[in-house]
């Protein structure tokens, strides 16, 4: 009985939602979808009225042998991850949490949204990696049923997978179906004294090898590097890589303060930014050499991601990201207009965006200005 009311209040929150749709169509009004608003951050500011799709919310179907969740878009993504861990599973891509002062986190439609990944995203992948199926409601306000509950099932389009990282511009993502995987058997996290070159050397000759290197931060001269796999495989790592071992008390939480941004180095970037500094992200190879930039770095992802925080110019961040094969996002800026939108695409690439976006909402309902400012 109580699974058939459940059921049925979201059966209710989603014909809630699919009216609001229509009915903001009918007046040509935007709609700003809400959920933990955790990532409020993100990209433009937000605009229109709020599409709360906060009542939706459930695991609509775990099956653990085939390694498949399908959730509804407003579950809090603390709740699924504590149905996994009684599993013995995880999302493998560390997705941040960004708790609020009031202790709520994310959803797992804004994990979605965002496309954010934490510390394992080098070695695990990132989200779109393991979105096997979604459930869209598009500026028409009619339901689209994308991809399914199985890696295989991919026909034309991988829809689904477009959704990850598009910030809502697309649609209300209200169910979607997850591949999971299980908590690696052993993990042991180890600390180097190594300055920037070194350590950028160091993961890349790594990263070259059999090795079991699941995560990575640089910060002030000191690199550290988190294991995961079977328990020989760890061990032979460790003997291949020396350092300090970190004990798991100190460990974990590092790599948890490190996931969603509320360690030491991202304490600090956000006073920075409340003084008027910006905190970049810079997504460059592995292989880039240092960027010799101002300010204070944090490096992950076996060099792939830098963290700066700095005052220097937007564009002079850009040159150097783009001179390396890379580019640069403004994340958290003091000025909330001015950050936390991608860089601007190539031409190609936007007209595709464009016409995405078109085919998706026709009449531009959905997080204006969010992701790009003309949309």
């Amino acid at each position: 009985m109580a699974g058939d009311a459940a059921g049925a209040a979201t059966d209710h929150a989603l014909e809630a939602l699919v009216a609001q749709v229509r009915e903001a169509r009918a007046r040509k009004a935007s709609l700003q979808i809400v959920g933990g608003n955790t990532k409020h951050f993100l990209g433009g500011i937000p605009q229109g009225e709020p599409l709360d799709v906060g009542p939706l919310t459930g695991i609509s179907s775990h099956e653990p042998s085939e390694l498949v969740v399908t959730v509804r878009a407003g579950t809090p993504l603390a709740e699924l991850e504590a149905l996994l861990a009684q599993q013995g599973q995880c999302l493998p891509f560390e997705p941040p949490r960004f708790a609020t002062d009031a202790g709520t986190g994310g959803t797992v439609g804004g994990m979605v949204a965002a496309g954010l990944a934490g510390p394992a995203r080098a070695a695990a992948g990132g989200v779109r990696d393991y979105v096997l199926g979604a459930t869209l409601l598009d500026g028409r306000g009619e339901l689209l049923s994308f991809g399914g509950q199985v890696m295989k099932n991919v026909a034309g389009y991988d829809v689904s997978r477009l959704l990850a990282g598009a910030m809502g511009v697309l649609g209300v993502i209200c169910e979607v179906s997850l591949k999971v995987l299980p908590r690696p058997p052993a993990t042991l996290t180890l600390r180097l004294e190594l300055d920037e070159a070194q350590a950028l050397r160091r993961l890349n000759e790594w990263g070259g090898r059999p090795l079991p290197l699941n995560a990575s931060a640089w910060w002030e001269g000191t690199l550290v590097v988190r294991l995961a796999g079977a328990a020989a495989a760890v061990q032979s790592a460790r003997a291949a890589i020396g350092g300090e071992v970190i004990d798991a008390a100190m460990a974990d939480p590092f790599w948890d303060g490190l996931r969603d941004q509320r360690d030491e180095f991202f304490v600090g970037a956000l006073k920075a930014v409340a003084a008027g500094a910006g905190l970049w992200r810079l997504s460059v190879p592995s292989t880039a050499p240092p960027l010799k930039l101002s300010g204070e770095q944090l490096i992950e992802w076996g060099g792939a991601q830098r963290w700066l925080c700095t005052t220097a110019p937007a564009q002079t961040l850009r040159d150097a990201a783009a001179a390396v094969g890379g580019h640069a996002t403004l994340f958290r800026a003091h000025r909330r207009e001015d950050g936390g939108r991608p860089a601007p695409l190539a031409p190609p690439l936007a007209r595709i965006h464009r016409e995405l976006k078109r085919a998706f909402d026709p009449d531009g309902l959905f997080n204006r200005g969010r992701l790009y400012p003309e949309w």
